[in-house]
């Protein structure tokens, strides 16, 4: 293991409970769709990388998971994530509400290919 993931280790576990489980499982997911991503800290929260270009990034919060899908994924997929709430480059998943997994994979996916 390396000392990037003993960073996203130590960022994950200062959360409890639902935050935990869903960046868990997000982390997950990504390694599974995306398994040549590179994963490190960035900007306060995980980030991962294809090919040295910004792939997906994820960060808990008390009430929702941030997920990140810049440059493109979130113009791409903007009718599914229109429910949500949003920033620039960014969607709240409401931890009182199912993860998107369907979603949130078709997003990795396309970014995959963005960064192939």
């Amino acid at each position: 293991m390396t000392d990037n993931n003993l960073e996203v280790d130590d960022y994950i576990a200062q959360f409890g409970g639902e935050t935990r489980r869903r960046l868990e499982a997000l982390r997950q997911l990504i390694r599974e769709t995306s398994p040549d991503a590179t994963e490190a800290m960035s900007y306060g929260i995980v980030g991962y990388k294809r090919n040295g270009k910004p792939l997906v990034y994820i960060g808990g919060f008390d009430r929702h998971i941030g997920f990140y899908a810049t440059p493109n994924g979130h113009e791409a997929f903007a009718d599914e994530f229109a429910k949500y709430k949003q920033g620039k480059g960014s969607v709240q998943l409401p931890l009182n509400e199912p993860l998107p997994i369907g979603l949130i994979k078709r997003v990795i996916k396309y970014r995959n290919q963005q960064t192939g």
